[in-house]
């Protein structure tokens, strides 16, 4: 895998320059890939503690992905206290060297550090890499949520960020 050391993510408020070009770029990619934007609503205190976080990672002081997640009330895989990943997106130039799984990892560590139980997602089947690498790092199908829960494009997936005990 190519070397990504040199990525830096950063905390940064979705409002922040660089989130923002990321997010119109994502949402040029539904386009391209659906026909329409994403009209799913988000709220940008979501991203804001203690809802969520909001992440950009650059290499060489670009700008090249978002990732961020915010507190859910789907529950999945057994877990009360669930957030949702939201805005994973990796610009082409950066793409196919490790950046997405670098960045979940990165929403991971930070969600479990705030108290998450299981992170949930959706995304849309006409993304394949995307399926692939929620597939690999050990997302699971879960039912449908959220707006795009009745849509045929739609898959949902959940992982356990921590070990569930039961009483035995």
């Amino acid at each position: 895998m190519p070397d990504t050391s040199d990525l830096r993510i950063s905390r940064v408020p979705i409002t922040h320059p660089d989130a923002q070009a990321l997010v119109e770029a994502v949402q040029e990619e539904y386009v391209a890939r659906y026909g329409s934007r994403d009209d799913s609503p988000i709220d940008p205190r979501d991203f804001e503690d203690p809802l969520g976080q909001f992440f950009v990672g650059h290499l060489d002081g670009d700008p090249v992905a978002t990732g961020a997640w915010r507190r859910s009330s789907v529950r999945a895989l057994g877990a009360d206290v669930t957030a949702e990943v939201k805005r994973m997106y990796v610009v082409p130039r950066a793409q196919r060297r490790g950046v997405a799984r670098r960045m979940l990892a990165h929403l991971e560590a930070t969600a479990a550090a705030a108290g998450i139980e299981a992170l949930v997602l959706e995304t849309g089947i006409k993304q394949p890499e995307a399926i692939e690498l929620y597939l690999s790092s050990g997302y699971e199908p879960v039912p449908g949520f959220g707006h795009y829960r009745d849509s045929g494009l739609s898959r949902c997936f959940a992982r356990l960020l921590v070990a569930r005990t039961t009483d035995l």
